[in-house]
């Protein structure tokens, strides 16, 4: 994505208009619209300005991912209460449909007591809660399946 394509998305997610922006900023509207059309860049100090009033880092900015932002911001708002409502196997499992299906394919049973034993492990070597542990054993898993990947 061009710098212009993410400063449009990003004045567009602020709900501002070119107009409004060319006030706060001391341009006119026309400067704001060849930055977004990547006809002209903005300086270093009109580019800080600008990221301080879409609530960006200037590397977020530059690259910003507005649907992991998005993501980011939802699940920085979700209360616990609301979380633990979620079927998070079958959300996921909307993405990724091997997690609806696995339970009728593996022996989940011959798993269980391997994966247990690893999760007491974490509990007792770290003092980790059950969920801790548990949230750890998937981060370390999504890590070897990414080095073997």
């Amino acid at each position: 994505m061009s710098l212009g394509s993410n400063l449009s998305q990003a004045r567009k997610k602020s709900g501002l208009s070119q107009e409004e922006v060319a006030e706060k900023l001391g341009v006119s509207r026309q400067t704001i619209s060849k930055w977004e059309l990547d006809e002209t860049l903005p300086d270093i100090r009109q580019s800080k300005k600008l990221s301080t009033l879409y609530h960006l880092t200037l590397d977020e900015l530059i690259e910003v991912d507005f649907d992991v932002k998005e993501i980011e911001r939802v699940i920085e708002h979700t209360s616990q209460a609301a979380a633990d409502k979620v079927d998070w196997t079958k959300v996921w499992a909307k993405q990724y449909p091997v997690l609806a299906s696995y339970p009728a394919q593996v022996r989940i049973d011959e798993y269980a007591a391997p994966l247990r034993a690893l999760l007491k492990k974490l509990r007792t070597d770290y003092g980790y809660s059950e969920q801790d542990a548990c949230l750890v054993l998937k981060d370390i898993l999504s890590k070897v399946w990414k080095n073997n990947a």
